[in-house]
């Protein structure tokens, strides 16, 4: 089946995309700490630390669902609850996202994240009950056994 090709592939573009947003926060941040940007009087530094903390928290986040995915492709069993959560939040997340860039960068964009969330939706599917190993238990089990 094709779920450790997928599970592998959508880890290493969630990963490529943690260091991408991580890089760009951090752009960001120094452009406006370096030109003294303000919006509606806010600190500038504060701005600046702002992108970077939350370049870094997001560029976090993505890394552990990357990191989710590769464990779950290298082992080939399905992540346990707490991925899973993670990975359905990414994947919620994705599809958000995939909304706003229509409007914002255009619909190859868009076309981006739905692949990205389609790969994540995807892995979550093929692995399906075995997350928790209740698909073994549940064939092991005989007729009579409740």
């Amino acid at each position: 089946m094709a779920r450790r090709p997928v599970a592998a592939v959508a880890a290493l573009v969630l990963i490529g995309e943690a260091v991408g947003i991580a890089l760009l926060n951090w752009i960001l941040g120094l452009m406006v700490d370096r030109q003294k940007m303000s919006m509606g009087g806010m600190d500038p530094d504060a701005m600046s630390r702002g992108a970077w903390i939350m370049g870094g928290v997001f560029g976090v986040y993505l890394l552990g669902c990357g990191f989710v995915l590769l464990r779950a492709a290298v082992r080939d069993r399905g992540p346990g609850r707490f991925g899973r959560v993670l990975l359905v939040t990414c994947a919620v997340l994705h599809g958000l996202l995939g909304a706003l860039t229509v409007g914002l960068v255009g619909w190859t964009a868009f076309a981006v994240m739905m692949v990205v969330m389609g790969m994540i939706v995807l892995t979550l599917m093929a692995y399906g009950a075995d997350a928790d190993g209740s698909a073994e238990s549940a064939e092991s089990a005989g007729p009579g056994d409740s």
